[in-house]
């Protein structure tokens, strides 16, 4: 009876602390994801602005003739177009 009961006070211990220690790591990723979403949500504005701008500087398509200026402009424009790929519905 002592042996089963002292195998048994080791398995509560042990697993005790494995329990804790997945807590733990379990804690620290959810902190790593709320500080990911921050940043992305951050990304998600910036890129909303950016495209909310080139609508209206190139309403008239003004920069789209200009050689040097077109070009790029044109780079924005596909930057923005993959960044939007990335945004975040709401």
């Amino acid at each position: 009876m002592i042996v089963v009961v002292s195998i048994l006070s080791v398995l509560v211990v042990v697993l005790g602390y494995t329990t804790f220690n997945l807590l733990r790591k379990n804690e620290k990723a959810e902190d790593v994801i709320v500080g990911y979403e921050k940043h992305i949500k951050e990304v998600d504005g910036v890129v909303q602005f950016i495209d909310k701008r080139i609508s209206e500087i190139d309403e008239k398509g003004a920069f789209k003739s200009d050689d040097e200026v077109g070009f790029f402009f044109e780079r924005v424009k596909l930057l923005n177009d993959l960044l939007k790929e990335y945004r975040v519905e709401k």
